[in-house]
């Protein structure tokens, strides 16, 4: 085998886990984790489901994959967020944006963490990347808070998860409770007629409350 037959076979490799991913994460997302199907998946990609227990194991190994893959890519938005050089409310209120813009572009993603609560997270708790997908959402709302707070502008009985949680809340309720909403209230929350006035109400809130009684 030549060299570069051996990097084609690792570029196939890498194509066809990244369609498996794609594919999964749309079937997860859709169906759940207990109605989506292994034969399913492989019958919508380029493989075999005999490829899909080689590369993850199995559907399980799947599920937490994409699991991972989604919290993976919010957290990578969130370290690239250039947020040292502007005034603390300014970077937070842009962090509570960001949060915003990716949870309403990816539905999928709010799904997946619905249907994992549903299963009480029995697939994150056995993921070894819990750390690494914990830390970065942390690290850039920590410097964010720390700074507000020397410069007397936050409050300080909150820490980073509280406000994490705070714009986790609203953006997650967003996209797992409109169907609801909308049968109840007649209100479409991702009607794009009040998205501008839906993401300015979200940073004015997290504002206003840490900034509260600094």
């Amino acid at each position: 085998m030549t060299a570069e037959t051996a990097k084609e076979r690792v570029r196939d490799a890498e194509r066809t886990r990244a369609e498996i991913m794609e594919v999964a994460t749309q079937e997860f997302a859709r169906q759940g984790y207990d109605g989506a199907r292994v034969d399913e998946i492989a019958a919508k990609t380029r493989t075999t489901k005999r490829m899909i227990y080689y590369y993850f194991g199995g559907k399980e190994g799947l599920f937490l994959e994409v699991l991972e893959q989604a919290y993976r890519h919010i957290r990578s938005l969130e370290q690239q967020l250039d947020v040292d050089h502007l005034e603390p409310v300014e970077a937070l209120r842009q962090l509570a944006e960001l949060t915003f813009d990716h949870h309403e572009s990816h539905q999928d993603f709010v799904r997946l963490v619905a249907i994992e609560n549903i299963h009480n997270a029995e697939h994150l708790r056995r993921s070894k990347s819990r750390e690494v997908l914990a830390a970065p959402a942390l690290d850039v709302l920590s410097r964010i808070m720390e700074r507000g707070r020397a410069a007397g502008l936050f409050r300080d009985d909150l820490d980073a998860l509280d406000v994490h949680m705070i714009i986790s809340a609203f953006c997650v309720f967003r996209g797992a409770n409109r169907y609801t909403f909308q049968a109840i209230f007649d209100r479409d929350l991702l009607d794009p007629k009040l998205r501008a006035h839906l993401r300015q109400m979200l940073g004015d809130m997290v504002v206003a409350h840490v900034t509260a009684a600094a």
